[in-house]
């Protein structure tokens, strides 16, 4: 039996970018999560018979994911199927973020509740259906989680990552200068050393 690395992509993303992560799990093998979900139910699904398939070829599983990758996991698996996690940028609170949203785009719950889906001018769709159904699924997370954060993150607040790592007891580490999205040469040096230093220590647990 062996160690298994899966890799989940965020918003635009794809699994091709598992390939980054090969250098820094040498001895594992890593693989991309080639999703097609767009919303939590959809992924509840999906995720699930996909890690129950790939649960049952190794013996321990590693998840590494990003942005809403990070909220489809967190709102699809749990500690029999994922024994670590590395979040980057996760989502971790989406009624929050839709909550942003709205007032982004000044639609009232009352608006959204009539007309159902409300496009916004930032290219995001507002959906009625949506804020409902993560206001009656909150999280439940037990997996031992390291987080890597942007100080800029301009989706989800410092205030809202640490509540949730302060909950789920996982380790926060926030990049100074960083935004949601790591894209420069010098934030992926960070996050690569994060990933090395975390895998060798166990600080995930």
């Amino acid at each position: 039996m062996k160690r298994l690395i899966v890799y989940v992509h965020g918003k635009g993303g794809s699994a091709q970018e598992a390939e980054h992560y090969k250098s820094l799990f040498p001895k594992d093998e890593v693989i991309g999560f080639d999703y097609r979900s767009q919303t939590p139910w959809q992924a509840k699904k999906e995720f699930f018979a996909f890690f129950t398939e790939q649960r049952g070829r190794c013996e321990h599983l590693t998840l590494v994911a990003n942005s809403i990758g990070a909220f489809f996991a967190l709102s699809s698996l749990d500690e029999t199927l994922v024994d670590r996690a590395y979040f980057i940028s996760p989502i971790v609170d989406m009624e929050n973020l839709i909550c942003n949203m709205m007032q982004w785009s000044n639609v009232t719950k009352q608006e959204l509740a009539e007309k159902r889906e409300i496009a916004t001018n930032f290219g995001e769709t507002l959906s009625w259906e949506y804020l409902c159904y993560v206001r009656k699924h909150p999280i439940i997370w037990n997996v031992p989680t390291c987080i890597l954060y942007g100080e800029h993150d301009n989706l989800t607040s410092i205030e809202t990552v640490s509540a949730f790592a302060k909950l789920h007891h996982a380790d926060l580490t926030v990049i100074p200068g960083g935004e949601h999205w790591f894209h420069t040469d010098e934030q992926m040096q960070f996050l690569d050393k994060w990933i090395r230093e975390r895998s060798l220590n166990d600080v995930c647990g």
